[in-house]
């Protein structure tokens, strides 16, 4: 298949272009600055508003996951940059995808278990409401703009992604350091849960995704057994056969990271990947404390 993702040079996309690459797939990458001849690279840029179609024909799939990193203070300024960069790039892609003939089959385009907000302990599935907030407002708004696509026929699905754990980036890899010198500790009451996702397990999803013509709409991208950020402490922990005894507490969390550790720390979102389940994708990591014992080599 000749695939095209954007995002690429991330944790996600890098290792998804590698898989797919050593899969034998062909891979073009959507990339901002004008690509080298002969790179097979596909020149884009959501703030002009430009793509370049005249490269984009005869693909089969589309894997989007460019966007503006939510780990960040949220000011106004920054919160414009992310809804911008998630709801106007996915419109972008998605009106020039829906212009060429034929289309790609599908596409599989990055959003975030952040759609449903603060629930508690509520087991949410695909088909749960969204929630309130910055962050569920723009993964509404994040997902709403591949209609476009869709109405051209393009299967689109919307990846409702998890924590994604890799010592190679993203937050495993920002809570390594602490923990590893004794000053891991549970966040704000340790009851909120996290639903998280080994990085292999993601790759692994997207391909069976692409390949699996039944599976469309929203498909959360999560282990299918999330746990407490106090069970993630002492896993975490144990793993590395250290103490976890510095508790982080929430008015902390909210002096240092504002609204964004509210969303991303503190709120619990007990997630359950019901179509992968049902479409027959099978995890290689289910439980917490195999991933970190392989992402950390213990």
């Amino acid at each position: 298949m000749e695939i095209v993702v954007s995002g690429a040079s991330g944790l996600i996309g890098s290792a998804i272009v590698s898989n797919l690459t050593a899969a034998g797939h062909r891979v073009a990458r959507l990339v901002r600055t004008q690509p080298g001849a002969g790179s097979g690279d596909i020149h884009w840029d959501p703030e002009k508003a430009y793509v370049d179609t005249t490269q984009l024909g005869g693909k089969s799939a589309v894997v989007h996951l460019a966007g503006e990193t939510i780990a960040q203070r949220w000011t106004p300024a920054a919160k414009r940059r992310i809804h911008f960069s998630r709801m106007r790039g996915t419109q972008l892609l998605s009106e020039a995808l829906r212009q060429l003939s034929p289309p790609p089959e599908v596409l599989v385009s990055a959003s975030a278990i952040g759609y449903y907000g603060n629930r508690a302990d509520e087991v949410l599935r695909e088909d749960s409401g969204p929630g309130k907030g910055f962050l569920a407002d723009v993964c509404r708004d994040w997902e709403a703009a591949t209609e476009p696509a869709s109405r051209a026929g393009i299967r689109a699905v919307h990846l409702r992604t998890g924590i994604v754990l890799s010592d190679q980036g993203g937050a495993l890899a920002k809570m390594l350091p602490p923990f590893r010198m004794g000053a891991g500790g549970v966040i704000g009451s340790g009851r909120q849960y996290m639903s998280w996702i080994a990085l292999d397990d993601l790759i692994a999803a997207i391909g069976h995704i692409i390949q699996t013509p039944s599976i469309q709409g929203a498909v959360n991208a999560v282990a299918p057994r999330p746990v407490t950020n106090r069970e993630f402490t002492k896993t975490l922990g144990k793993v590395l056969s250290r103490p976890t005894i510095a508790p982080l507490p929430s008015f902390a969390v909210r002096l240092m990271f504002g609204e964004m550790g509210d969303a991303l720390l503190l709120a619990s979102q007990r997630v359950e990947p019901a179509r992968l389940k049902v479409s027959g994708f099978s995890f290689r990591f289910p439980e917490l404390e195999a991933v970190l014992r392989q992402a950390i080599g213990r």
